[in-house]
């Protein structure tokens, strides 16, 4: 009697919720049936649901939320792989009690996103968008003495909110690149060597807003750190001071700080996230002594497509070998495919 082949195991079924790069889609297809959106329209939470049926995996680049809801919609999900270093989309109790994994893409992007902090701190305290904007409008017409004078940043007091790895990254090139004075607060202090490396001191986080020159802000958004930075904290920092928030938007009170900038409170502000994105506050966008970004630390072609692959072999080591690469949780029972 001929033996009957056996029949290969269905490959699992994975949805890319956003564009991404071709060949990092290439690659999931190797190993996956893969849904995408290659159109990157925005999907609503009903949708996205819809479009997760029968889905064991899912890419995200942070714009999607992962909630109980939707958890419980789509019974399949067992990994959930962010493109991004933040996972604030993310219910983590949530995904941990459903035995769903959650990852990010930690480390591939910390230097660039770095570069732009510093970028941004630099263009605020220097006030390069006011003073392009005064060029472009035709109104340069003199020299002046004061004309936009700024704030330095060489041997200034450089304040870290937030010491992680993109906080020491920020604190090497300021300490190194502009000898700057570094003090930083964070949840835990910093091991002696790490802190001898970056030349930083930790101070508390009154100590902070007071003495720096230029904050940076560098920490995780949760609920606990919703407007960390509002009108109380605003009120400690130097009329002289420069805000930089690279982290999360809702870290920031943006109608408080908007209210400062506009009354000189602070000097000037860099701001790459928003509450509430994407929309700006609108207050913000009357107010000329801030450099705003549309959420583009990360925005060089060859660290997003880092994150973009390392998202994809999240998804691969996951679905085919059973451990993610980097994961944000650690569910005690795991969903099984079905």
């Amino acid at each position: 009697m001929r033996a009957v082949p056996d029949t290969p195991a269905p490959r699992p079924a994975v949805l890319v919720a956003r564009a991404i790069f071709p060949e990092v889609l290439d690659k999931l297809r190797q190993h996956f049936e893969v849904s995408d959106n290659e159109h990157d329209e925005d999907w609503s939470a009903q949708e996205l649901i819809a479009r997760l049926q029968g889905k064991a995996g899912v890419l995200t680049t942070g714009s999607q939320r992962i909630d109980a809801a939707l958890l419980q919609a789509c019974p399949q999900l067992r990994i959930v792989a962010n493109m991004a270093v933040g996972f604030n989309n993310f219910d983590v109790a949530a995904m941990t009690e459903a035995g769903v994994v959650g990852t990010n893409t930690p480390d591939v992007l910390t230097e660039t996103t770095a570069d732009f902090g510093f970028a941004l701190l630099l263009a605020a305290a220097r006030r390069v968008t006011e003073s392009e904007h005064f060029l472009r409008a035709g109104r340069w017409d003199r020299w002046a003495y004061d004309l936009f004078a700024g704030q330095d940043v060489h041997g200034s007091t450089l304040g870290i909110l937030g010491m992680g790895r993109i906080g020491q990254g920020i604190a090497l090139r300021g300490a190194h690149g502009f000898g700057m004075r570094v003090i930083y607060h964070n949840r835990s202090r910093l091991d002696p060597a790490i802190e001898a490396q970056c030349r930083a001191t930790y101070v508390s986080k009154e100590a902070l807003l007071r003495q720096a020159d230029h904050l940076v802000l560098v920490l995780p958004y949760t609920p606990e750190n919703h407007h960390l930075i509002g009108a109380a904290e605003l009120a400690l920092m130097k009329p002289t001071a420069t805000l930089v928030n690279i982290a999360r938007g809702g870290i920031v009170d943006d109608a408080a700080l908007a209210h400062a900038l506009r009354e000189r409170r602070i000097a000037a502000a860099g701001l790459d996230v928003f509450e509430g994105e994407p929309r700006v506050h609108p207050d913000l966008l009357t107010v000329p002594n801030v450099v705003l970004t549309p959420h583009i630390a990360s925005a060089t072609r060859a660290t997003r497509l880092a994150m973009a692959h390392l998202a994809a072999d999240n998804l691969i080591a996951f679905l085919t070998q059973g451990r993610a690469l980097t994961p944000v949780n650690a569910p005690p029972r795991l969903r099984v495919a079905r």
